[in-house]
């Protein structure tokens, strides 16, 4: 019998001699090797870490479809960049109530953990990400250029090529927007020394709508499906830009908007693919094991029918990757220079169980004996994200390859008979979007728009959500979760983020959720409470500092504020840099 463990196991382990061999592995000419020089040089720009290309190169280079693969190749590798994808997983998680200091933590990282961010901290320079940015500009300018000019490269594969980079772009934006607020748009490449790039931040509600646009018109060019799902190559169907994946983003997007209807819409369109999807694998394989409808939507269990362990999903999802569920994650390899050294340095390796982050206790102590406020005893989740080691808790998230246990009869952790398998290489992929996602972005904005029967339709799916953490089989386990304990609105939204952060723990998404309900409520309350609940010392001068509403973003690069005087620095950071609020 084929299972999706054993296809997604041999997806990563073999070499692939197409498109991406070892992902990004190029064989470019002489003009080929001169571009990618000038887009990986510093400027004296932090905004557009590019320079301008050479007139000689740019005229012998863009002539073909593979010059445009190339570079399109060259945006995921930024992406992938340890300066790049580090400060994404910085932005998003760093300032929640998720993590705390781990061992040998870095000054630049202790002060944001300790809400002591400044100017001057390296994770506040935007550059990598620009970079990206830049690079996708650069594929949409000159992608209609070479379709002129190579009748080997279709207007479909022209469109396909400026829908995925346009999707890459705003997926950057998007990052950028939630951690400063106000960022500099720009969808010029850098490719000519006149281009002027000190421009003015676009206010916030401008650019997720201009993002919205953008998107809304290449959704229909990208590609649906890549290669089919047995294919050895089919992990790059979740590894790439596909429709899906824009209209993931374009949920999310428009959840932050307040577009209840078009991001339910948007959900819905990914919810259906993966249920065709499923059908398709059922009938082709006759039985999928590892596979099964929870109240109609698939996916993957965490003890499938007839296993005694729990484990499945989490080796599928984060052990191989690029599971069933995925939508789009970076796709790293032991073959490939570049790898996920966010992983490697922050949450863990073979060699260290404590990386520059931990746990906090409240989130993973007295699980097992039923105690915990957070997890349920039978939730999985936190037995595979975390590791106790000396009172304190090791981030175990994608460190572990693999991971069986049992939830039966749980009363201490010894009664888990836990045992894994952590990486001997930094080749964990990094999720960006994947089905719990498209779930709980479509509960979210039933809660939201809270027309008749949307609050029941909302907890049935966040409980999906719950029923295959918590052991379900088939969808036949009764659920964690009674209706009945959230009867109101209110009540709701609290419940949908708090099973966000149970089922997205250390996935860098906590930070922008706490921040886009502080930014529904109109204040930082429910952002205060959650987030200071990690701290052990001044607690009270942490609340009083979080409150101030522009906190919750980051300051501009003082590098930054030297090259565009169009910038303002966020009214939070204007004061002395010197002065610092301890919580050692």
């Amino acid at each position: 019998m084929i299972t999706l463990y054993n296809i997604n196991k041999e997806r990563k382990s073999r070499k692939e001699k197409s498109f991406r061999k070892g992902f990004f592995t190029f064989h470019f000419s002489l003009f080929t090797s001169l571009l990618l020089a000038a887009m990986t040089m510093t400027s004296c720009s932090d905004f557009l870490d590019i320079l301008p290309m050479n007139d000689v190169v740019l005229q012998n280079y863009w002539t073909q479809k593979g010059d445009v693969t190339s570079v399109m190749n060259s945006c995921y590798e930024a992406l992938e960049n340890k300066d790049c994808l580090t400060r994404l997983a910085v932005w998003g998680e760093l300032r929640s109530d998720n993590v705390r200091a781990g061992s040998n933590v870095p000054n630049s990282i202790n002060e944001i953990l300790k809400e002591n961010l400044l100017p001057s901290n390296e994770y506040c320079n935007w550059a990598k990400v620009y970079e990206c940015i830049n690079r996708c500009n650069t594929v949409c300018y000159y992608a209609p250029k070479v379709q002129a000019i190579d009748p080997n490269y279709t207007e479909g594969e022209m469109w396909a090529n400026v829908a995925e980079a346009t999707t890459l772009r705003a997926l950057c934006y998007f990052y950028l927007m939630r951690t400063f607020r106000d960022v500099p748009y720009v969808t010029r490449p850098s490719i000519d020394d006149t281009e002027n790039f000190v421009v003015p931040a676009m206010p916030f509600d401008e650019l997720a709508d201009t993002l919205i646009e953008d998107l809304e018109n290449i959704k229909d060019y990208a590609v649906r499906r890549y290669y089919v799902d047995e294919s050895p190559s089919a992990y790059q169907n979740s590894s790439k830009i596909t429709r899906w994946a824009v209209y993931t983003l374009l949920a999310d997007l428009y959840l932050w908007r307040g577009q209840w209807d078009k991001s339910i819409e948007c959900c819905d369109k990914v919810l259906e693919y993966k249920r065709q999807q499923y059908d398709e694998m059922v009938e082709r394989q006759g039985n999928v094991s590892e596979l099964a409808l929870i109240d109609g939507i698939p996916m993957i269990l965490e003890k499938p029918l007839g296993k005694t362990d729990c484990g499945y999903a989490y080796n599928a999802i984060f052990g191989v990757g690029n599971s069933f569920e995925s939508i789009f994650e970076l796709y790293f390899s032991s073959n490939q220079s570049q790898q996920n050294d966010w992983v490697g340095d922050f949450y863990g390796n073979n060699n260290t169980t404590f990386g520059r982050l931990s746990c906090p206790d409240f989130l993973a102590k007295d699980v097992a004996s039923g105690s915990n406020t957070v997890f349920k005893r039978t939730d999985g989740r936190i037995y595979e994200s975390t590791q106790s080691s000396n009172s304190s808790y090791a981030i175990t998230k994608y460190v572990r390859s693999r991971v069986n246990y049992s939830t039966q009869n749980v009363s201490s952790e010894s009664d888990l008979h836990l045992s894994y398998s952590r990486r001997s290489s930094r080749d964990a992929n990094w999720i960006f979007y994947r089905l719990s996602d498209v779930i709980l972005i479509k509960a979210e904005a039933l809660i939201e728009r809270n027309q008749e029967g949307d609050l029941d339709a909302a907890f049935a799916l966040i409980d999906i959500v719950s029923k295959r953490a918590n052991d379900a089989v088939d969808g036949q386990r009764k659920s964690v979760l009674k209706r009945s304990d959230y009867d109101t609105k209110g009540s709701m939204e609290q419940l949908v983020l708090e099973e966000r952060q149970r089922e997205f723990l250390f996935e860098g998404k906590r930070w922008f959720d706490l921040v886009r309900f502080a930014r529904r409520d109109g204040n930082n309350t429910r952002l205060v409470e959650q987030a200071s609940r990690k701290y052990i010392d001044n607690v009270n001068a942490i609340k009083i500092k979080l409150a101030d509403p522009n906190i919750i973003y980051f300051p501009y690069a003082k590098s930054e504020l030297k090259v565009n005087t169009e910038l303002h620095q966020n009214p939070a950071f204007t004061n002395d840099e010197n002065s610092e609020l301890s919580t050692k």
